[in-house]
């Protein structure tokens, strides 16, 4: 059921990121508030139908909550985006900011932080067809049981090493951050938010000091630093229901670079968001090819079945 949602609600989030370009105005704006509420949905739903309330809830407190908290301060202060302000287009503020502002953090940070601990070696596999482990004795992707530093952990045990885990923050949040460089030129382009001192800039990337691409890292890796221990182990590990979250993530990088390029003429940063968010999703897709080519898909297993949970779709 998990994925069967999922990908539901992937497809009509792609088909209104399709209608975006052919759209303008006020028709354009309304669009853009429901492509994140979307995403949010996705990302949430997702979260709370394969792993349950607690990591639900901590991504909901750390991205929507935290994001609300960062924005409403950036708008204030200046700190730590740079001194911008709201147009009214997004709907309703709070604080100066607009409602969906925070719902947009949530809806990336999730595929990012999935698309980070695939990367890390996050998966989930069996041993000997019982509980998920990973490292274990029983099948595994290629064959051989991946482990972590050569010990294999299991799913409830010690975790990934310092260095996968420090990895695996640094793949999340750059995986995150680097979304901004095709979002807000995007954004700037439509009026949607105006930035008081727009220098240094990015070459190329007029109207956007490089202050808030800081601030996006700096956030970003509080946010994924602080979402693992919130949401516990089960935010360690990935396995099929999470690749809608993946395909979100490959989506955005390479439909982002097609419309800047073709339809919304901004080259600048379709080239600097295609730059950017390679680090994470180039080596995401070839993960995923080489995975689907060695036929690992079909070995991967699935969670133990929880009260309220769909673990097992």
């Amino acid at each position: 059921m998990t994925r069967r949602i999922s990908w539901t609600l992937l497809a009509v989030l792609v088909l209104a990121q399709i209608c975006y370009p052919l759209t303008t105005g006020a028709t354009r704006a309304g669009l853009t508030v429901a492509t994140v509420v979307l995403g949010w949905l996705l990302s949430v739903g997702h979260a709370l139908l394969s792993r349950g309330p607690r990591v639900a809830a901590a991504l909901v407190a750390v991205a929507t909550g935290g994001g609300f908290a960062i924005e409403a301060i950036g708008v204030a202060t200046g700190v730590p985006f740079g001194s911008y302000d709201y147009s009214g287009e997004l709907g309703p503020k709070l604080a100066g900011v607009p409602l969906i502002i925070p719902l947009a953090w949530t809806w990336m940070a999730w595929p990012a932080w999935l698309a980070a601990v695939r990367l890390t070696g996050g998966r989930i596999v069996t041993a000997g067809g019982s509980g998920p482990t990973a490292g274990g004795s029983g099948p595994t992707a290629g064959g051989s049981g991946p482990t972590a530093g050569g010990s294999g952990p299991t799913a409830g045990g010690t975790g990934p090493t310092v260095g996968r885990w420090v990895g695996r923050i640094a793949l999340a949040t750059v995986g995150l951050a680097a979304w901004d460089l095709f979002l807000d030129p995007q954004m700037v382009a439509e009026g949607y938010w105006v930035w008081r001192d727009a220098t240094p800039a990015l070459p190329g990337l007029a109207g956007i000091p490089v202050s808030n691409y800081l601030g996006w890292l700096l956030f970003a890796v509080l946010m994924m630093s602080a979402l693992r221990p919130l949401a516990g182990p089960a935010a360690e590990h990935t396995d099929r229901r999470d690749h809608p979250m993946l395909a979100l993530y490959l989506w955005t990088y390479f439909s982002s670079i097609l419309a800047h390029a073709v339809f919304l003429d901004l080259p600048a940063s379709a080239l600097w968001g295609a730059a950017g968010m390679a680090v994470t999703a180039v080596p995401l897709a070839v993960t995923l090819l080489r995975a689907r080519r060695g036929g690992a898909p079909g070995r991967e297993a699935h969670q133990p079945h929880r009260p309220g949970v769909d673990a097992t779709r």
